[in-house]
């Protein structure tokens, strides 16, 4: 068992983590949050590079504060043979290893799934690369953006007629590190169920095309190259978002001839409703772009809210586009968990985002947020390791701790 346990499903589990920037740390914060102990390795030398994010000095980055709640930070000099052998007690109690380093680091350093496993042999490996460490491009290293172009989903977010758009720079890295948690969870079981560890070798650029679904087959079954189509449905129409006053935009979506009328009510415009052209779901398909500057000019006039609001209450799927500061103002979300106020280790008060589960009963305490660098070396090599004072004092000393 561990020495931090704060209750969850995964209380007595620790996580070795030698990860860094996003994908690495966000699957040691899902594992965090189903109350895993996490150990962050870091050094003075080889410092999280979050941590500089921001313009801040290393103990107040945002992206770094924000990506590593309930982590434990403990030093290591993974370039001094020393340091490199308390990394190697550390792996000898921990139940899972997470690296998203450069392929080829880990061995590098004598840490090989085999070589781990000489350690304790039933460890898990949970190691996050773009391609994975197999094949042509096992060796080849790039960010989240990469991702999402090379696996597909880049090139088919974008408003029809334009240039594909991409997403949000982040969203291969959460992705790729939710698919890692998910697969370490399963590796879990199957330890529990054999008795054996396993090596979880994820590609994120695999994790993206995973998104793709069924475009990934449409050439083949239609003979039409997957395109970006914006928010067009190929069997709905209304399906998209449209302008409200003050920069609102709303989602509508009808499916039932019943919804399209009810949309038409909801707005006030018998002539939308009698125009030949959208008379029937195949007549909407047909002029879809019609359709969509006719409705835009019929929303504009309405605030976001209140026109979902009206809308839904006539049956029709219609909600607003919520923006961050939105969001962050939802009574519902601050009461729930999913936002929450977490003490940093610099001793600042920080609102993160929580856990998007409940559980009842066990889930995890979730009250602590991103470590200073360091701060629980004492607890890593004195209490866990059971390194006397003397030996303690001796490895900061050297450098082996820094």
């Amino acid at each position: 068992m561990n020495g931090h346990t704060r209750g969850g499903p995964l209380a007595g589990i620790r996580v070795l983590a030698i990860a860094k920037v996003w994908a690495g740390p966000y699957t040691a914060k899902l594992l965090g949050q189903l109350g895993a102990e996490v150990l962050k390795v870091e050094s003075t030398s080889s410092l999280d590079e979050m941590r500089a994010y921001g313009g801040l000095d290393i103990e107040h980055a945002p992206y770094f504060l924000s990506q590593n709640t309930e982590a434990l930070s403990v030093r290591v000099n993974m370039k001094s043979a020393e340091g490199l052998a308390r990394l190697k007690d550390m792996i000898a109690i921990s139940d899972i290893v997470l690296d998203n380093l450069r392929p080829g680091a880990m061995a590098k350093l004598g840490l090989s799934f085999p070589e781990m496993q000489a350690i304790r042999p039933d460890i898990i490996h949970v190691s996050i690369k773009m391609y994975g460490s197999d094949g042509p491009l096992g060796q080849q290293t790039g960010y989240a953006p990469s991702f999402g172009a090379i696996g597909g989903v880049t090139g088919l977010v974008g408003h029809e007629g334009g240039l594909p758009e991409g997403m949000n720079i982040r969203f291969g890295d959460t992705s790729a590190g939710a698919a890692a948690a998910f697969a370490a969870v399963a590796a879990l079981h199957h330890r529990e169920r054999t008795g054996e560890g396993q090596q979880v070798d994820l590609s994120a650029v695999e994790t993206m095309s995973s998104l793709v679904g069924d475009r990934l087959l449409e050439y083949a079954l239609t003979g039409d190259v997957p395109r970006h189509r914006g928010n067009a449905h190929d069997a709905l129409a209304p399906h998209g978002f449209f302008p409200c006053a003050q920069n609102g935009w709303i989602s509508i979506v009808c499916e039932a001839e019943r919804d399209w009328q009810a949309l038409c009510d909801g707005l006030d415009s018998p002539a939308l409703a009698k125009d030949p052209r959208f008379a029937s779901l195949s007549q909407r398909l047909a002029h879809r772009g019609e359709l969509e500057v006719d409705l835009a000019a019929l929303t504009a006039a309405h605030e976001a809210c209140d026109l979902g609001a009206r809308l839904r209450a006539a049956g029709v799927a219609a909600y607003p586009a919520a923006s961050s500061l939105d969001l962050m103002a939802s009574d519902t979300f601050w009461s729930n968990g999913t936002y929450r106020t977490v003490l940093n280790g610099n001793g600042d008060a920080r609102p993160v985002v929580g856990p998007s589960w409940r559980m009842a009963p066990g889930e995890a305490d979730i009250a602590n947020g991103a470590p200073t660098l360091g701060q629980h070396d004492d607890y890593v090599y004195r209490e866990l390791l059971g390194l006397e004072e003397a030996e303690y004092d001796r490895l900061k000393a050297n450098g082996a701790i820094s």
